[in-house]
């Protein structure tokens, strides 16, 4: 809730994305206790020290945000999130481009919200995004991606991880994680391969780590169509060339960005299904995240 009692609602986080995830809501202004309507705050540089200040006032709310930060972050990591949207330019969580103040002239834009800053230091591997950047079609469909892939990892922990059930969990993901990085599905591999050389709790939470750290690396045109190109080898002895050559056509339009992802990607889902192509059935990669979200449709 904003400091006059209004709100700038974002309609795909409220009515796209919100019926597919359980929002957890929270306003660190609100709830460290500055009211409704409340003066506006910003970040003043202090001799080189972040203050949350009300130059209305002058009242610091530096120590306050910072222990309601502490407290709050506590509680949320109870919950077990899978990502976090912030509001961008806030001065309590804004996490990048907010603006700092010395006096009353701005000083730069490469502030970053008291409350942001306690999340994204105690919480590193959560996925975050402010809701600003989710109009960028690329941007929002990695963080979505990221959310739905740890809300998997961590019901793979819940109902009693094993190996045998990580190389199933590694082999579902494999071509999603290449469309990110190929070094670190390789790494990951490499791990998966090596399972028997370290102790279950050892090769989770190192899983986990490189798991969550190749996701980051935002997925590319280039790559995407790579691996859409490998899906295809494993049809060349079941296609015709006039099957052939419609897939190619479609990855290559969309290489050149004269059509979305979703063309190529529903060509293959017919022939997946059509031909029963086992190893690519299971492949997350297709449906990585809710299809009522279409966040392939314009990407």
């Amino acid at each position: 809730m904003r400091y006059d009692g209004g709100h700038k609602r974002d309609s795909f986080v409220a009515d796209v994305l919100g019926p597919c995830v359980e929002w957890v809501s929270v306003c660190p202004e609100l709830e460290a206790g500055m009211g409704v309507p409340r003066p506006p705050i910003r970040l003043v540089d202090e001799d080189g020290d972040l203050r949350l200040v009300a130059p209305s006032t002058g009242r610091d709310f530096t120590a306050t945000m910072r222990r309601f930060s502490a407290g709050r972050l506590r509680e949320l990591e109870r919950l077990g999130l899978d990502g976090y949207v912030l509001k961008k330019g806030s001065p309590s969580c804004g996490t990048e481009r907010v603006a700092v103040y010395r006096g009353a002239h701005r000083l730069h834009r490469k502030g970053v919200g008291l409350f942001a800053a306690a999340l994204l230091a105690r919480w590193p591997e959560l996925p975050v995004e402010e809701e600003g950047q989710l109009s960028d079609r690329r941007l929002r469909e990695n963080f979505i991606e990221r959310v739905f892939c740890r809300n998997r990892w961590r019901t793979f922990l819940r109902c009693g991880p094993s190996r045998s059930g990580l190389v199933e969990f590694h082999t579902a993901h494999k071509m999603l994680l290449r469309v990110h990085n190929e070094a670190g599905y390789r790494r990951l591999g490499r791990l998966v391969g090596a399972a028997g050389t370290m102790r279950d709790a050892e090769l989770f939470a190192r899983y986990e780590e490189e798991f969550q750290r190749t996701l980051r690396t935002k997925a590319t045109v280039e790559r995407h169509s790579n691996v859409l190109q490998h899906a295809l080898g494993y049809f060349k002895e079941l296609l015709d060339s006039r099957e052939k050559r419609e897939v190619l056509s479609a990855v290559e339009d969309y290489r050149l960005g004269m059509l979305p992802l979703i063309v190529p990607l529903t060509l293959l889902r017919f022939l997946i299904a059509k031909y029963d192509v086992e190893c690519l059935r299971g492949q997350l990669y297709f449906d990585p995240h809710p299809k009522e979200l279409m966040l392939r449709n314009d990407c």
